[in-house]
């Protein structure tokens, strides 16, 4: 039997924000991404949130009446509540509330799927909750009446709070002490591959703005059995958290390593950041970014600056990054693939548009490659098998005093390579 969905009133006050529009119509797309069911909306023009109920005088009834005209149990606010808000809201509304941060927290909640996002997740959810814990959710504080038994009662309840907080301190530490052992051992896979001298592209992006698609092409036309190292994709806000790391073998051998990241959204809890940051260091530790753009969207450059600032909030900067703009085929009149300095216009689904992103990027993490011409002697047949694996092979002969190839190599391959050189191109 389905779940009916629960029916939810989205609300928000505009504080003259430029993109309130933009924010509301992504609250809704957000709470859809809960399930809810999204009955309703409401509004405030406010220069800023009141500082007891959020919403101005009279609104709060406003907002109650709505919901309970539409039969919506719960009221979904677009920005990050304070405890106190949240508290006075519910209990003047008789409504169950939930903020922006809260929203996305259980959608992360919902969508991790490793050990880790579920612990990167639940570190930020048990943050989330540390301030808004309080006296009267406990059941020791709802006990008696006044006098000195209510006294006791509070003194109880105050008790049973700090025990609340110590219970949830101490599973953040455990929680952190366990990522820290999973984050060293992804810092030696990192070593690891960089000791193998590959590249690494990222591609950082919006939430749904294609980038698993984009990956998942790239595998299928440049990897053998690529199909089977596909990463999870679905037209949905945050389908994948888990960072996918896959090598890309090109034709003349060239390689490089690709990885597909968490996506973002405006307003993301600065928790979840900052628990999202080993994650992110696949992109951190970059040659390349690829910012995959959804060029569908009408709001695409909201979206592009979210993910600039969002990159430059934990430190990821000044790194070579391509615009790729995604979803051009869902755009009426508009050519692709289109290439124009670092950007691109294409479409994830179209051989030529990854042909050419490819194009792009050889070009720019392979820019200190060179030809050369290496003579290697018949008994060296170990270095004759490097050349064939890790190079791009151009040209092979064989001569009298051993093969001869032409080949494209990076410095430290020509390093390796030196003493057989016999010419330069």
């Amino acid at each position: 039997m389905q779940e009916i969905p629960e029916k939810v009133i989205i609300a928000g006050i505009s504080r003259m924000q430029e993109n309130f529009d933009y924010s509301m119509q992504e609250l809704k797309e957000l709470a859809l991404a809960r399930h809810y069911d999204v009955v309703g909306e409401t509004r405030q023009n406010l220069d800023r949130p009141t500082g007891a109920t959020y919403f101005g005088s009279g609104k709060v009834d406003e907002v109650a009446e709505l919901a309970r005209a539409n039969d919506a149990t719960t009221v979904v606010i677009n920005d990050e509540l304070s405890p106190s808000q949240l508290r006075n809201l519910e209990k003047e509304m008789k409504l169950h509330v939930v903020d922006r941060t809260q929203l996305i927290l259980d959608i992360f909640a919902s969508r991790a799927a490793s050990k880790t996002a579920q612990a990167q997740v639940e570190i930020a959810q048990l943050q989330y909750a540390l301030p808004r814990l309080h006296p009267s959710a406990n059941k020791l504080d709802q006990q008696g009446g006044g006098g000195a038994g209510g006294l006791a009662n509070r003194g109880a309840g105050e008790t049973k709070l700090e025990m609340d907080k110590r219970v949830l301190n101490k599973r953040i530490a455990r929680l952190r002490r366990e990522l820290k052992d999973a984050d060293v051992g992804e810092e030696v896979r990192r070593a690891q591959r960089k000791e193998n001298k590959l590249p690494v592209v990222a591609l950082v992006g919006y939430t749904n703005a294609g980038k698993s698609t984009t990956m998942n092409g790239l595998l299928e036309r440049y990897t053998d059995r690529g199909t089977d190292k596909q990463v999870f994709e679905k037209d949905m806000l945050f389908a994948t958290l888990d960072t996918s790391v896959r090598q890309i073998s090109l034709k003349d051998n060239r390689k490089f390593l690709l990885s597909d990241t968490v996506g973002f959204v405006s307003k993301l809890p600065h928790n979840l950041i900052d628990s999202f940051k080993a994650t992110l260091a696949e992109a951190a530790n970059a040659d390349l970014l690829i910012q995959v753009v959804d060029y569908h969207d009408e709001h695409y450059p909201e979206m592009m600056k979210v993910t600039v600032d969002t990159l430059k909030s934990i430190g990821i900067e000044n790194i070579p990054m391509i615009e790729a703009y995604n979803k051009a085929d869902l755009r009426p009149g508009t050519r692709f693939p289109e290439e124009n300095a670092n950007t691109l216009i294409y479409s994830a689904k179209d051989p030529a548009s990854l042909d050419k992103l490819v194009q792009m990027i050889t070009a720019r993490i392979f820019s200190d490659s060179a030809v050369h011409t290496y003579l290697i002697p018949f008994d060296k047949g170990q270095l004759v098998d490097f050349i064939n694996r890790e190079t791009g092979v151009i040209n092979t002969e064989y001569v009298d005093a051993g093969t001869k190839v032409k080949t494209t190599v990076n410095p430290i391959q020509a390093g390796k390579l030196r003493q057989y050189l016999v010419e330069e191109d």
